[in-house]
């Protein structure tokens, strides 16, 4: 093995371990049959996969392996900043910051081609201008909401969350996707009904 070849690899493999960080960072979510609460690493990955499942549901033509690129690694930089939960407004303040300075750290370990080719994906997802950036945030939103929904509500009436605020969020599953739309609103009206959920007058 030449030696750049060997400092290459190197990298690459330091950046491999450092990730396995993400199985640590515990999310709000609870995994179906009221389990535990999900990592960062069981997120992303079924986001993946249920994008390959459900890319049928696009409202726009997407790229299948750039978005589940894009969601296997949306989250690597909460290895550092931390998970924001969704309904957390002063944690939101921060979050920016906290995972703009994690990406340059965790990302930069790797060569430079795929320090770029990786950090561009993220930023891709954070700007969501793109249609894969639009239905992986669908994703990322529609994810957590089939797993509460099997849990009959159980995070949402845990932290409180009114109709108002879960709405605001879906806002970017609209975007993505108006199939997946339909069906979150048709689970939500679901929750609300069965008093999982707060009435936003209350």
């Amino acid at each position: 093995m030449n030696k750049d070849t060997e400092n290459r690899l190197a990298k690459q493999m330091k950046f491999i371990l450092e990730i396995d960080k993400e199985k640590n960072i515990m999310r709000q979510t609870h995994l179906t049959g009221h389990g535990r609460n999900e990592n960062d690493s069981e997120h992303a990955w079924h986001m993946a996969i249920m994008t390959y499942l459900l890319k049928e549901y696009a409202n726009e033509k997407i790229d299948i392996a750039h978005t589940m690129m894009m969601c296997l690694i949306h989250d690597i930089v909460e290895i550092d900043a931390g998970d924001t939960y969704a309904y957390d407004e002063e944690g939101k303040k921060t979050q920016r910051e906290r995972e703009e300075k994690a990406a340059d750290r965790i990302f930069g370990m790797l060569p430079e081609d795929q320090r770029d080719e990786i950090r561009a994906l993220f930023e891709e997802f954070e700007e969501d201008a793109t249609p894969e950036a639009h239905f992986a945030h669908a994703m990322d939103n529609f994810q957590p909401l089939l797993l509460n929904d099997s849990n009959e509500g159980a995070d949402w009436e845990r932290h409180g969350v009114n109709r108002s605020q879960v709405n605001g969020r879906q806002k970017k599953t609209r975007i993505g996707s108006e199939v997946l739309y339909e069906k979150t609103m048709e689970i939500l009206d679901k929750n609300e009904e069965a008093g999982h959920i707060k009435h936003s007058d209350k």
